[in-house]
């Protein structure tokens, strides 16, 4: 059963959330928050697997209340889900930057949004199309670094680079598999220790590594 937490500062909306999801036989609702500072208070006492989170909130804004919690000592990884709309997404990079293990538009299906939790949930991570094409576009808008910093690499193995780079393009497990002629299976056992050793919390922060750095740049 998949822990999940509401965060926004309107009720109508939080309760249509949790009317949504409240519906799943694999996921709970165990509680809301209606801004940044109550969501950390309630990530502590709740312990929840998913947030989904507003970006803009009195008292405290999202990015700072998904900071503060994924930066908090846990008994187990809680995953935050951007609530965001199209004019505003130009928050991605700092909610990326702050732990956040995806983004889902206000508009969203239902469907969209129990697939989101239920993808954060694994360990997986998300950006909804939009935002992502806005990603990408800032990523070629901005100065390409003078020379790959490829020492952040250091630590990993030839394989694990290699699993790196494409895990970085967008390859899915089966097609980094394909490509390696290696098993899925071990696919995401590099994929595990890859994020392990350059200490990111899913796939969407590799990305942001590889193109921060230059080691993979938009084509």
């Amino acid at each position: 059963m998949t822990r999940v937490m509401v965060v926004d500062d309107q009720q109508m909306f939080r309760m249509g959330l949790r009317a949504i999801l409240q519906a799943q036989d694999d996921i709970e609702v165990v509680g809301e928050a209606v801004d940044g500072a109550d969501a950390v208070a309630q990530a502590v006492r709740l312990q929840p697997d998913v947030i989904l989170m507003d970006v803009r909130m009195p008292e405290l804004d999202g990015i700072e209340a998904t900071r503060r919690i994924t930066r908090a000592p846990s008994e187990r990884p809680v995953r935050v889900v951007m609530l965001t709309t199209f004019d505003i997404d130009d928050y991605v990079f700092d909610a990326l930057r702050a732990g956040a293990s995806g983004f889902l538009l206000k508009d969203a299906s239902a469907d969209e949004l129990v697939q989101a939790v239920r993808t954060v949930a694994t360990g997986d991570s998300l950006l909804a199309p939009r935002v992502t094409r806005r990603l990408v576009e800032a990523f070629v808008a901005a100065p390409a670094p003078t020379a790959p910093r490829t020492e952040v690499l250091d630590v990993l193995t030839e394989r694990e680079r290699d699993v790196f780079l494409l895990m970085a393009r967008g390859r899915s497990n089966g097609e980094i598999a394909a490509e390696l002629f290696i098993a899925e299976q071990t696919v995401k056992t590099h994929v595990g220790r890859i994020l392990a050793k350059l200490q990111l919390r899913d796939r969407v922060h590799a990305v942001v590594l590889a193109y921060e750095t230059g080691l993979v740049t938009p084509s």
